[in-house]
């Protein structure tokens, strides 16, 4: 699944924009007013609204962390936006099928560049003058000692009531931790947690929390 945050400041545009994602398959992790917040660390995208948008070094800060959709106001889009990193640009204007479509390609590694025709999808980087982005590894947000114990559990597919056992703790405080992860990782079910656990490297071959058993689990 896609994950994506949303960076608009005008609440009937982002209904509809919400409802266009939502109805594709596209999960709307977050929702921001301004680029000078930052993205959500599992968004595999961010959409900006050019109305949120007060100079496009604002576009390269956010470029530095994923990849950045800009959906502007005109048919023809100007490429300052591309030059300042964005990965691709597309009108407002646009039909609801080219707007996923772009969205599916900034996503996979593919360019949207703006034109009279509409937007046009490439592969290879458009020949504009744009810098060079260097994306660093996310950032976890910090996890207790406890809460990554409990999420490495939930990524092997324990129940609640298996962790509390291995763990010693109650089944509630069990689901206290969880709701915690879930609070600071901005995440939901429980295949977005093993998919936490795997990015922040928390499952490795041989888990450490205690001893291991003949399937290779931590017997702790």
């Amino acid at each position: 699944m896609i994950r994506i945050d949303l960076m608009v400041c005008s609440p009937i545009f982002l209904v509809g924009l919400a409802e266009t994602v939502n109805n594709a398959g596209i999960k709307v992790l977050a929702v921001h007013t301004s680029p000078d917040q930052d993205p959500s660390w599992l968004a595999d995208a961010v959409l900006i609204d050019v109305d949120t948008v007060d100079d496009v070094s604002q576009i390269t800060r956010v470029a530095t962390c994923t990849s950045v959709l800009v959906l502007d106001n005109e048919p023809v889009a100007d490429t300052a936006y591309l030059r300042a990193g964005a990965a691709g640009v597309i009108s407002k204007r646009e039909s609801a099928e080219r707007l996923v479509d772009a969205v599916r390609a900034v996503t996979s590694g593919s360019y949207v560049l703006p034109g009279d025709g509409g937007a046009a999808l490439v592969t290879e980087r458009p020949a504009v003058d744009r810098p060079v982005v260097e994306r660093p590894e996310p950032s976890r947000p910090p996890l207790s000692e406890r809460e990554e114990q409990v999420l490495r559990q939930i990524a092997r597919g324990l129940t609640h009531g298996q962790i509390a056992t291995r763990l010693g703790i109650s089944p509630h405080t069990v689901d206290t931790y969880v709701k915690r992860i879930r609070a600071k990782l901005g995440v939901g079910n429980k295949a977005e947690l093993t998919r936490a656990a795997l990015l922040g490297r928390l499952v490795p071959d041989r888990p450490q929390d205690g001893p291991v058993d003949s399937i290779g689990w931590s017997a702790a």
